[in-house]
């Protein structure tokens, strides 16, 4: 990992808290100010009673006291499961390129033509599912499998697991589990962002300079669906992993300034192998699994040139507060103090 140190911005600690129960993000500063936002549209979705008020405020307390720790969990986690985890695969925490497709390769080799130009790259990928959203391969099936096999036999063990966000309850954080520093930080910087600088120079896809990679598990007893919504990143990849499993489609409407009502969505099946690139603030959603069991790797990829200006999530100038890693991708300019004397 670079040396560059990463922040969260403070609004991580009181903003975009989803209830489950009620399908909704909150802000909580306090309680008069949750009941007074929120009151009518949470009980319009059923919190109508005195126990269903404090089931709300101890699920909010209990994520924010979990945002709290976050980092120091993570490095215990990390640390033990550097410790104790026996890989059944070491392979894939190498990043090698015959696991991509062949032609994932050939995209990525365009790209990084000094006379590469969208208008090109665009006949090469294989569809366009939504407005700016491309579908292509990326890894190869045996790749895939061998890769869901390290996943699930990660996920089998006792060894403790950090969930990815407050959406997704079942999941595995690839850095905690070792994929960061040889797979993941190359296979952004060497392979998705020449692809990202022609598609998405506008949201800083020429200046990916850090990630959040994780994997979301759909199953029938466990997240069965997921609800609309946006990323916290500038450019998102979602690769399927495979699995078998019916039904669970992805679907779009627009930017997160535009209400799901004034939108016409688009809907795309997942294919194993193949990843879905778009704007991280697109919304999508994904319908219910009917059955089986389905593994996506998810990568939020950041531009600290882009949100440094604008916090996405709460829409401020950030207020960096120290994180571990790669935090949520801000940055503080360094002052050379050399050159100030």
């Amino acid at each position: 990992m670079s040396t560059q140190r990463f922040y969260v911005c403070s609004c991580f600690y009181s903003r975009n808290i989803f209830l489950h129960k009620y399908d909704m993000h909150v802000v909580f500063n306090n309680e008069k100010q949750l009941w007074k936002d929120y009151g009518m549209y949470l009980n319009q979705r059923g919190c109508k009673t005195e126990g269903d008020r404090k089931d709300v405020i101890i699920t909010i307390e209990t994520e924010l006291k979990r945002r709290r720790g976050l980092g120091d969990e993570s490095i215990k986690r990390t640390d033990l499961i550097r410790e104790k985890y026996q890989p059944i695969h070491p392979h894939v925490f190498k990043l090698q390129e015959k696991f991509f497709a062949t032609n994932f390769l050939e995209i990525v080799s365009y790209c990084k033509q000094l006379k590469a130009n969208k208008d090109e790259l665009l006949k090469r990928l294989e569809s366009q599912i939504a407005d700016r959203v491309y579908s292509f391969p990326v890894f190869t099936k045996e790749f895939c499998q061998d890769f869901l096999e390290e996943i699930e036999n990660f996920e089998s063990s006792d060894l403790p697991k950090g969930r990815p966000n407050t959406m997704n309850k079942y999941g595995v954080l690839l850095n905690e589990l070792g994929f960061d520093e040889d797979f993941m930080n190359l296979f952004r910087t060497e392979y998705l962002q020449p692809i990202t600088t022609l598609l998405f120079p506008d949201w800083g896809g020429d200046a990916l300079d850090s990630h959040k990679a994780f994997i979301v598990t759909y199953k029938i007893n466990e997240d069965k669906d997921l609800s609309y919504h946006y990323d916290n990143a500038e450019v998102t990849i979602n690769i399927s992993l495979g699995g078998n499993f019916s039904d669970g489609q992805l679907y779009f409407g627009g930017m997160r300034d535009v209400p799901l009502e004034n939108t016409e969505c688009s809907q795309y099946m997942h294919k194993a192998a193949y990843g879905l690139l778009h704007r991280g603030q697109h919304k999508h959603g994904a319908m219910p699994i009917l059955e089986g069991d389905r593994y996506n790797l998810i990568i939020w990829m950041r531009s600290s040139r882009v949100r440094n200006q604008l916090c996405p999530m709460c829409d401020q100038l950030p207020v960096l507060v120290e994180n571990v890693g790669y935090g949520d991708g801000f940055t503080k300019e360094v002052v050379d103090v050399c050159n100030t004397i």
